[in-house]
């Protein structure tokens, strides 16, 4: 039988979501949650890892068991055996044939940056502080030129893993909502610190010491030296996964 979960997570504690063997991560300790809920070792594939200080709204995993439990069991099962910043918000039992990552759509994410002169205090790890006045309406119009299907090599990390940098960015949006500046991206898939590499660059232009048009130039040179810095971690979520309807999830995921 095949289980998928939905879950949410606080990424500043975790080494990111990959298991490790020298430290905390969010696989390492949904699978021990799971393994004492099924009565047996239990291994979860993810619709997309998470790096360090990275947070998931709604991360997809799947796992195979012959364990009977009703959704509410895996559920509340989980979460009682999970760190306060782990949650399991769902369960559904799929079909065999369903893959959290193989069968994504696309994924989505979310970077928030708190605009004002003073740092944050209470929403600390879950924002990145930036004391200068950003021009978000420029840093939207400079987004646009990363939309559709194009080699990112500029906004790839050095780390990156990937056999080839072509991506489809399916929707890129900068706004402004008060004293915040949101950016949130979709793609079929993305590279080893693509969204944290993009936003850094973006924000060179929403301080207003690059054009409008210098992410389209960065991105048609492909070099990553010459793009902008890698914006920290703590800002970022990752919102989720969207997959085809057909697969029985819950309506947040479904295209």
């Amino acid at each position: 039988m095949r289980i998928a979960l939905g879950v949410e997570y606080d990424g500043t504690d975790f080494l990111g979501w990959q298991r490790l063997t020298h430290g905390a991560t969010v696989q390492g300790a949904l699978e021990a949650a799971l393994a004492r809920v099924a009565a047996h070792p239990v291994e979860v594939t993810c619709a997309g890892r998470t790096d360090a200080g990275v947070h998931g709204r709604c991360q997809v995993v799947h796992f195979d068991t012959e364990a009977r439990r009703d959704a509410r069991g895996w559920v509340l099962g989980a979460c009682s055996n999970l760190p306060a910043s782990v949650a399991v918000l769902w369960a559904r039992e799929v079909d065999a044939a369903f893959h959290a990552r193989f069968s994504a759509r696309s994924r989505r994410y979310r970077y928030t940056l708190l605009n004002r002169p003073v740092r944050a205090a209470l929403e600390a790890r879950y924002v990145t502080w930036e004391r200068l006045p950003l021009d978000a309406e420029a840093m939207h119009a400079a987004a646009q030129a990363l939309l559709g299907e194009h080699d990112f090599s500029a906004f790839r990390a050095a780390s990156c893993q990937a056999t080839h940098a072509r991506r489809c960015v399916l929707g890129l949006e900068v706004r402004r909502e008060g004293e915040h500046v949101i950016v949130e991206v979709e793609a079929n898939a993305f590279l080893h610190h693509m969204v944290r590499n993009i936003v850094g660059s973006l924000l060179l232009v929403g301080r207003g010491e690059r054009p409008v048009a210098w992410p389209g130039e960065l991105l048609a040179g492909r070099d990553r030296e010459v793009a902008g810095p890698t914006a920290p971690a703590t800002g970022l979520t990752f919102l989720g996964p969207r997959y085809e309807a057909h697969w029985g999830l819950p309506d947040e995921v479904n295209l």
